[in-house]
């Protein structure tokens, strides 16, 4: 009897957890001699790969998607978030040394963590289509050194190493990380085909399509995973 109780305990658990998702993407900036082509329609088909699973979503692009919107729209979906929930952040826009640029400033990876590490949430985890995303791992900020999470169960998924750019191609559609990670997310990236995709066998996935869509190029592309190695294992969605 215990057991039985126990186990419908857990189920009632599994299913009320939450993925709560924030897409953002800017291709037209407060400057135009900065705009994108693809990046607003990145963020827009992450959106609908994501809700196949989640209708826990915010979707914020170019001039809705200035700094300020960005830190208070996060905010309030981690406070929301609870133990057992998955906090899903997705950019595509441009990036430099040490984060993102929205439509109207920029947002350091400092800002994102800081609030973040502060969510119940169980997993959170980010997906950067941006240049020098990788510089997430360590970046002198206001003489102050950032370095990548070790606690708060957050890991980010990079485009680029910190010294790269990330790039976009209208033949693609998208940019070359976004467009190898849609096509993970929507089956391909299933190694042991289980149905579920975890982090970890997205990562490798997309590693491998980026890098063989850009070696040809004249400078290759190489997507990092920086953070906490637990959250590596985390299922990002579930096709059962």
């Amino acid at each position: 009897m215990m057991t039985m109780f126990l186990m419908a305990f857990l189920m009632v658990i599994s299913i009320d957890a939450r993925t709560f998702v924030m897409c953002v993407g800017v291709s037209n900036y407060q400057n135009s001699n900065n705009n994108l082509s693809q990046t607003t329609k990145d963020a827009k088909q992450f959106k609908a790969v994501m809700e196949n699973h989640t209708k826990d979503i915010t979707i914020l692009t170019s001039k809705y998607a200035n700094k300020d919107n960005i830190l208070e729209k996060l905010r309030a979906i981690s406070n929301r978030a609870q133990k057992g929930d998955k906090i899903i952040l997705f950019f595509s826009g441009h990036g430099y040394p040490g984060g993102i640029v929205a439509y109207d400033k920029t947002l350091t990876y400092q800002d994102v963590n800081d609030i973040l590490s502060r969510s119940a949430a169980s997993a959170k985890i980010c997906f950067v289509d941006a240049c020098h995303a990788g510089s997430v791992s360590g970046v002198r900020d206001n003489s102050r050194a950032y370095k990548a999470p070790t606690s708060g169960n957050i890991i980010y998924m990079m485009s680029s190493r910190a010294d790269e750019y990330s790039m976009e191609h209208p033949w693609v559609g998208h940019g070359f990380f976004t467009q190898a990670l849609l096509k993970g997310l929507r089956g391909k990236a299933d190694a042991n085909k289980d149905k579920k995709i975890t982090v970890k066998e997205l990562f490798n996935y997309v590693y491998n399509d980026v890098q063989h869509t850009t070696a040809n190029m004249e400078e290759s592309q190489h997507p990092q995973l920086i953070g906490v190695r637990a959250v590596a294992d985390a299922v990002v969605v579930d096709w059962n």
